[in-house]
C-alpha cells in the first residue's frame, strides 16, 4: 500500500505542476507582451511553441516509455520543464523567450500518458478509478495555484522573473523526489512487459487502431479540435479583453484563476448533466452556454465580466468532460489507449493552431473581431454533435471496426 501511496504522491504532484506551469502562461503571457513590445500574433506563436512540442511528443513519449519505464521519464520532463521556464525568466531577447517555452512543452510532454499508465499499473479496478480522478483532479489545482500565485505576489510588487525562477525551481526538486519516490517494483511497462507476455502469452489485441464507427470517431476529433480552439484562445486572450476594457494587470490576471476555478467545477458537473441528459443533449446545452459567454465578453464592461467569469467558465471548460467521455463509446476495449491518444493530439494541436491564428485575425481586424469569429466555432460543433455524439443505445448494433 506504501508503494501505491508513493505513485500516487508522485503523480498528482507530476500533474498539478505541469499542468501549473502551462497554465501560468496565461498569465505570465501579458507581462511579455508588455515589456517586449509583442503583438497579438507572437503571443500565439509563443503559445503555440509550448503545446506543439507536447502535441509532437505526446505518442512518442508512451512508445519511449515501453523502453526506458514511465518513472525516469516523469521525472525528466519535471526537470525539463523547470529548465524551460528558468530560461524564460533570464531570457532578454522574444527568440530566448521561445526556446525556453519549447523546451518548457517538451518536458510537458512526458507527463499525463505515463501518470496515468503508471497509476493504471499500479491500483486494482476498485482503487483504479479512484486514483485516476484524484490524479485528473490535481491538475486542475495545479491551475488555480499557479495562477493564482502568480498573479498575488505579481500584485504584491514582487518581480515577475523572480515568481516564474521560484517555481521553476519546485518543479526541478519535484522531479528528484519522483526518481526517489517510484522505485523500480515492477509498476512500469518496461517491467511489466516480460511479465505479461509469461502470464498471457496467447492475449491477443486487434490490429491497428481498434476505431469502431469509423466516420463518427472522425467526426468527434472534428468537435474535439473545435472545441478545444476555443477553449485555448479563451483563456490565451482573456487577460488582454478584461485589459481592453480598462481592468488593471493584476485584476486581468486574477480574472484568468476566477475562469480556470469557473473550469473546474464545470468540468465536474458536466459529468453528471451528460449522466441525466445524455452526451449529445448535455453538450449542446453547454454549448449554448458559451456562445452566451462569449457574447458577455463583447458587450458587458471588466466588472460585469469578472462577476460572470465563474459561470463562462464552467461552460467553456466543462464541454470538454463530455465529449472525452464519449471517446470510449467508438473504440475496441483494447484499443482505449491508442484512441484516445489521438484525441488527445487533436486537442493539443488546436491549442497551437487556435492561438495563432486568432492572433493574426486579432492583429489585422482587432481583438473582439476575433472574440466573435469564436461563436462560429460554437455553432459549428453543435451541428457536428447531431452527426456524430449519440445515445450510447443507437450505437447498439453491428460494429465494424476500423484499423
Amino acid at each position: 500500500m506504501a508503494k501505491g501511496k508513493h505513485v500516487l504522491i508522485s503523480a498528482c504532484g507530476a500533474h498539478l505542476i505541469q499542468d501549473g506551469l502551462v497554465a501560468l502562461q496565461y498569465v505570465l503571457l501579458p507581462i511579455l507582451a508588455q515589456q517586449f513590445g509583442l503583438s497579438y500574433a507572437q503571443v500565439g506563436l509563443v503559445r503555440g511553441v509550448s503545446n506543439s512540442a507536447m502535441t509532437l511528443l505526446e505518442i512518442p513519449s508512451g512508445v519511449l516509455a515501453e523502453r526506458m519505464g514511465e518513472r525516469r521519464l516523469l521525472a525528466m520532463g519535471l526537470l525539463g520543464a523547470g529548465v524551460g521556464y528558468i530560461a524564460v525568466a533570464l531570457s532578454s531577447t522574444f527568440i530566448g523567450i521561445m526556446l525556453g517555452f519549447l523546451i518548457a512543452g517538451i518536458g510537458a510532454a512526458f507527463q499525463h500518458s505515463l501518470s496515468s499508465s503508471i497509476l493504471v499499473n499500479t491500483f486494482n479496478e476498485g482503487e483504479r478509478r479512484r486514483a485516476l480522478g484524484t490524479y485528473n483532479a490535481f491538475g486542475d489545482v495545479g491551475k488555480l495555484t499557479y495562477t493564482g500565485v502568480f498573479s498575488a505576489a505579481v500584485g504584491a510588487g514582487i518581480a515577475w522573473y523572480g515568481v516564474v525562477v521560484f517555481l521553476s525551481l519546485v518543479s526541478i526538486g519535484f522531479g528528484i523526489v519522483v526518481w526517489r519516490l517510484i522505485r523500480d517494483q515492477g509498476l512500469d511497462s518496461k517491467s511489466l512487459e516480460k511479465s505479461a507476455s509469461v502470464t498471457s502469452p496467447s492475449a491477443k489485441t486487434p490490429p491497428g487502431w481498434g476505431i469502431k464507427y469509423r466516420g463518427r470517431f472522425w467526426t468527434l476529433g472534428a468537435i474535439v479540435f473545435l472545441d478545444s480552439v476555443v477553449q485555448a484562445v479563451f483563456l490565451t486572450f482573456l487577460v488582454f479583453v478584461l485589459k481592453h476594457k480598462g481592468a488593471e494587470n493584476a485584476v486581468a490576471a486574477m480574472g484568468v484563476v476566477i475562469a480556470l476555478a469557473g473550469g473546474m467545477v464545470g468540468k465536474y458537473a458536466c459529468g453528471f448533466l451528460a449522466a441525466k441528459k445524455g452526451d449529445r443533449k448535455a453538450f449542446v446545452i453547454i454549448q449554448i452556454f458559451t456562445i452566451v459567454g462569449v457574447l458577455a465578453l463583447l458587450f458587458l464592461s471588466a466588472i460585469q465580466i469578472l462577476i460572470m467569469l465563474p459561470i463562462i467558465g464552467m461552460a467553456v471548460q466543462g464541454s470538454s468532460t463530455i465529449t472525452y467521455g464519449s471517446v470510449a463509446d467508438y473504440l475496441h476495449p483494447d484499443r482505449q489507449a491508442r484512441g484516445y491518444a489521438l484525441i488527445y493530439s487533436l486537442a493539443n494541436s488546436s491549442s497551437v493552431a487556435g492561438p495563432i491564428v486568432f492572433g493574426l485575425i486579432a492583429d489585422h481586424f482587432g481583438l473582439m473581431d476575433a472574440i466573435t469569429m469564436l461563436i462560429v466555432l460554437l455553432l459549428a460543433t453543435i451541428l457536428l454533435a447531431f452527426a456524430s455524439i449519440r445515445p450510447a443505445e443507437k450505437l447498439a448494433g453491428t460494429v465494424t471496426v476500423h484499423t
